[in-house]
């Protein structure tokens, strides 16, 4: 056969099999979605769905990993009032048996589209948990998406288009950093976005709502709703260390990778407590007076620098295991440690670099952090990477035996570990690089529009090698599999720094028992009380454990007197070199007994103190920029 002819035979090939692919090519479907939060106050959102769909099977599927929770928690068990219709004809439908955020749907020939209605019901008391938790109240309330809608099998949600419109309870005021097209009233229309953008992306609105503008390139504000008007009343100063934060985050980053961004915050003592990062904003939110009083603003000072830190290290630098191509495939969290805990540091170095705590202040905090590791006896047997690897079931454990089990310490294990890692660098190069430049390499440079970037361990090894030549591998193998004992100072201690304890509790210390309503016993007796006097936690190995305390009684008694925080702490400072052991009459499932405590070490509690023999490097971290 002629050249010329067989290279006309391949072409017709080739064109008959693009036009094949072609028109078996499906188009993304593009989903219209109606949220009636006019309830809101009820705590009930309302939603009406447009789904394109084809005859026979319709698998549908609830949001069930919710990017930034780490964990199978979408709250499917929240979802009512399911109704699926065409054509005016209702559609039948059944859960899948082996998976209950899986729906099958019954679709008639000749559909095209089918029609969806929802309710979600919003915790109705104050619950904890992630956003699934108590989310609205008698003036304010925050909407996230994933709980009010259905999306198909079959594509990434990067693919599936949603055309979203919402209306508020009259007079609400709201913010989001999704695009508007358009708002007559209490009703708003979004633009059309994917999927991933519109989950990103959620809703906080309420009859008292303050905005404050913190930048203007690209625009960076506060979106603030409360119960309460006098709650957004804050001083003139917090504005303007909100503002520092700003500046100092990209300082440290050199770039950004959002087009605007809004710290959406909530004030109320009626939703859960927790915050939640997404690309372009983050769902924050503490007590009602938590900008106002200033010991609780000192409490929560952390929080928005931590989520801000999530904009670039964990949604644009992503874990390879958890950039997931929709909300149904598991995530693997073994990277939590970056993910999360490299976070955690930044976000304690931001919050003093933008004076949100003094440098005494976070240095007093940095002290706690490094008690509550080294009073925590479960790393013993679970190391920092089981921490990460079991976060799925983690997030959700118990207060009692918290030290015994561990938690998701990534966080705080890795706010010394990557102090540690800053320290290294700095001491490596002389004072030349610093962890600063880590994060301009790894997260910085081009700015761009949200975007993922995924990454895995040998990515990050190799990135600190490209700052400064050290075996980054080998350190971190150590650290991840290490089971102390006691925990990892090597950061405060390199940096000039070191952890001691002595009878005066800092103003973190007395700030965090007023502001969380507990009492600290740590590291005296290793016991954590509630105000109430219930004992949430006993550390293994100390006075209280030893005796036979336990997590879940309740402590009603010390030396002969009725229980309060006042009453222990005295008896505690009486006990410092004596010689009469400390006699706690407990509660325990209705029955009580006396224990002995052969304890006489008075009150304890951490502070940092300077060792004048090393540079002090700490109040460099700290210094802003």
């Amino acid at each position: 056969m002629k050249l010329s002819r067989i290279l006309g035979v391949v072409s017709l090939n080739f064109f008959i099999l693009f036009c094949s692919l072609s028109a078996g090519a499906a188009t993304p479907p593009t989903v219209t979605i109606f949220v009636d939060a006019s309830s809101a106050p009820r705590k009930i959102f309302h939603a009406k769905l447009k789904i394109p769909a084809s005859a026979g099977d319709l698998t549908l599927y609830y949001p069930k990993w919710i990017p930034g929770e780490h964990a199978p928690d979408g709250p499917v068990v929240d979802l009512a009032g399911l109704k699926f219709s065409a054509g005016g004809n209702i559609l039948k439908w059944r859960r899948d048996l082996l998976d209950g955020y899986t729906l099958h749907v019954e679709v008639p020939a000749g559909v095209n589209e089918i029609d969806a209605e929802l309710d979600f019901l919003s915790p109705a008391t104050f619950e904890g948990g992630f956003s699934a938790g108590s989310s609205a109240t008698d003036k304010m309330a925050v909407i996230s998406w994933n709980q009010v809608l259905l999306y198909p099998k079959g594509w990434k949600s990067d693919d599936i288009n949603y055309t979203a419109s919402l209306k508020l309870p009259e007079g609400w005021k709201f913010g989001t950093p999704l695009p508007i097209t358009n708002q007559s009233g209490n009703e708003i229309q979004f633009s059309t976005v994917s999927l991933t953008t519109l989950v990103d992306s959620p809703v906080i609105t309420g009859e008292f709502l303050k905005v404050v503008k913190l930048a203007d390139d690209p625009l960076t504000e506060m979106d603030i709703a409360a119960d309460s008007a006098a709650a957004l009343d804050a001083p003139q100063d917090v504005w303007g260390h909100y503002k520092n934060l700003v500046v100092q985050t990209n300082k440290l980053f050199g770039a950004h990778h959002y087009r605007d961004y809004h710290f959406l915050l909530s004030l109320s003592d009626h939703v859960a407590h927790f915050g939640l990062e997404h690309h372009e904003s983050d769902d924050s939110r503490i007590n009602e007076r938590g900008l106002v009083d200033e010991t609780a603003r000192k409490m929560e000072a952390g929080l928005l620098p931590h989520e801000y830190v999530h904009s670039w290290n964990g949604k644009y630098r992503r874990p390879a295991g958890l950039a997931t191509p929709d909300y149904q495939e598991p995530m693997q969290d073994d990277l939590l440690w970056v993910y999360e805990g490299l976070t955690n540091y930044l976000g304690t170095v931001l919050t003093a670099r933008s004076g949100l705590h003094t440098a005494d202040q976070e240095r007093d905090d940095l002290a706690l952090t490094a008690a509550a590791l080294d009073h925590t006896p479960g790393r013993a047997w679970r190391n920092l990477q089981d921490t990460a690897d079991a976060a799925p079931q983690l997030y959700f454990s118990p207060e009692a035996w918290h030290s015994w089990r561990r938690a998701t310490d990534f966080y705080n294990e890795d706010t010394l570990t990557w102090l540690w890692v800053d320290v290294i660098i700095r001491q490596q190069s002389k004072n030349k690089k610093t962890i600063d430049d880590f994060c301009h390499l790894f997260h910085g440079a081009p700015s761009s529009s949200p975007t993922v970037k995924p990454y895995t361990f040998d990515d990050v090894v190799d990135a600190l090698n490209q700052v400064v030549a050290y075996d980054w591998r080998g350190f971190w193998t150590e650290r991840l599999t290490n089971h102390g004992p006691g925990a990892p100072l090597g950061g405060i201690e390199g940096s000039g720094w070191k952890v001691v304890y002595d009878d005066t509790q800092s103003e973190m210390e007395r700030g965090g028992e007023s502001t969380f309503h507990f009492v600290d016993a740590a590291y005296s007796l290793g016991i954590y009380l509630r105000e109430d006097a219930t004992i949430t936690d006993t550390i293994e190995g100390m006075p209280a454990a030893l005796a036979g305390i336990g997590p879940g009684m309740k402590l009603m008694a010390v030396n002969g007197r009725k229980y309060s925080p006042d009453v222990l702490h005295d008896a505690l400072k009486a006990s410092k070199g004596g010689s009469s052991p400390l006699e706690l009459l407990v509660e325990n499932t209705d029955y009580y007994k006396t224990y002995k405590l052969d304890y006489h070490g008075g009150e304890r509690y951490p502070h940092l103190v300077r060792d004048e023999s090393k540079p002090d490097l700490l109040t460099e971290i700290y210094k802003a920029k």
